[in-house]
């Protein structure tokens, strides 16, 4: 028994086999090739840095998901990352320091103390997208055009596109004068659109913020929500804005399968203003999330507008219908000058050849052969396995 403890994984931390590994690593590559196309450079943030840096924003969930040690060389804590859009916000700021817009992308795994769900992973590869720089609404529209794009070149199309602005929450509830635990306990009644627990909460506020916060559980749907909401939410500048910057966002994304959830706010603690989130079929939870995080810059010393997404690949793989794999090719393990000709032609041609080792003959279908070199009268040609 202790023998088998020494080769136990922890609990939601697992291997990833040759099939889905294989499956991952095409969608990485395809996702990087498609961003490298819209202009985004790829960034290689480290696994772990010093923990103020990893939560810029102080938020509490942040927190709780973030491993944390201590570096044996400084004395200061350190955390493994649980999310790499910090990390790539301090490189825009501090390293770079561009002056004009900045497109940057990343693909690494991330460490989470507690799964995200009951069948999620604690060590999710988050892919994703940032820019930088622009504080219109060009910017949101390109980073959710982008998303889309992302799903549908996996093969797992977004079904749905739910968009929301945190804008409304967030003046709601500070003219609500809510402390931070009545907020958080808001907060999470919203997310499940719990209409009693949330009653509870907002006794004894205001009645226009009081019906405000509670009309939020109910607008969700097709455009004319932002109609609904312009009636019954109170006429502040802040809310009237945020319905404007959905209005006009919309607009500018013929073609997506858009609606509004006034009520998703996600990562509220970390989120400035537009939010959205992409669905699939046959799956309940988000599949990519992004939104607007203007100024998580400011600690690294430059306040800097910015948009961007993520998703997780593994989770996404186990979406999306893998590719059938092409074959391998198995040759003998000869030194024939011609032999090794012919199998260095066909790996130029980007086809795996697999050199034939004595003594396992009849076991290579397990590797993926499905043809083989052939000595015949014209040279070696490529046959159906046998």
């Amino acid at each position: 028994m202790i023998g088998m403890l020494r080769w136990l994984l922890p609990e939601s931390i697992e291997d990833v086999l040759p099939h889905e590994a294989a499956h991952i690593e095409r969608m990485r590559r395809a996702l990087l090739d498609l961003y490298a196309r819209f202009g985004y450079q790829l960034v290689q943030p480290p696994l772990l840095e010093f923990l103020e840096s990893l939560n810029t924003t102080g938020a509490q969930d942040l927190d709780l998901r973030t491993f944390k040690l201590v570096d044996q060389l400084s004395g200061r804590m350190m955390g493994v990352r649980a999310d790499i859009t910090p990390q790539v916000a301090r490189i825009d700021a501090h390293l770079l320091n561009r002056k004009g817009v900045a497109r940057l992308c990343y693909c690494h795994s991330v460490l989470h103390t507690r799964p995200g769900s009951l069948t999620a992973t604690r060590e999710p590869m988050q892919i994703g997208a940032e820019l930088y720089g622009h504080a219109g609404l060009e910017a949101d529209a390109e980073a959710i055009r982008l998303m889309a794009e992302s799903l549908s070149t996996v093969g797992a199309p977004a079904r749905r596109i739910d968009i929301g602005h945190v804008g409304i929450f967030r003046a709601l509830t500070r003219d609500a004068g809510l402390d931070a635990a009545a907020e958080e306990a808001l907060f999470d009644a919203l997310q499940s659109k719990d209409k009693p627990s949330l009653a509870h909460t907002l006794k004894g506020l205001q009645p226009a913020i009081r019906e405000g916060l509670l009309a939020l559980c109910d607008l969700y749907g097709d455009v004319s929500v932002l109609d609904r909401a312009a009636a019954c939410l109170p006429k502040t500048p802040e809310i009237a804005s945020a319905l404007d910057e959905l209005r006009t966002l919309i607009a500018a994304m013929p073609g997506l399968p858009v609606s509004i959830d006034l009520s998703d706010l996600r990562g509220y603690h970390y989120h400035t203003g537009v939010v959205f989130a992409a669905y699939c079929d046959d799956h309940p939870a988000a599949v990519a999330l992004g939104g607007r995080y203007d100024n998580i810059g400011r600690v690294f010393g430059r306040a800097r507008p910015a948009t961007g997404f993520s998703l997780d690949l593994r989770e996404a793989a186990r979406i999306a219908p893998p590719a059938s794999p092409a074959g391998a090719v198995l040759a003998p393990a000869l030194t024939d000058p011609d032999l090794q000709a012919a199998i260095t032609q066909l790996r130029a041609e980007g086809v795996a050849v697999i050199n034939e080792l004595p003594g396992h003959e009849g076991t290579w279908a397990e590797a993926g052969c499905d043809r083989q070199l052939v000595k015949t009268p014209k040279g070696w040609e490529v046959k159906t396995l046998v």
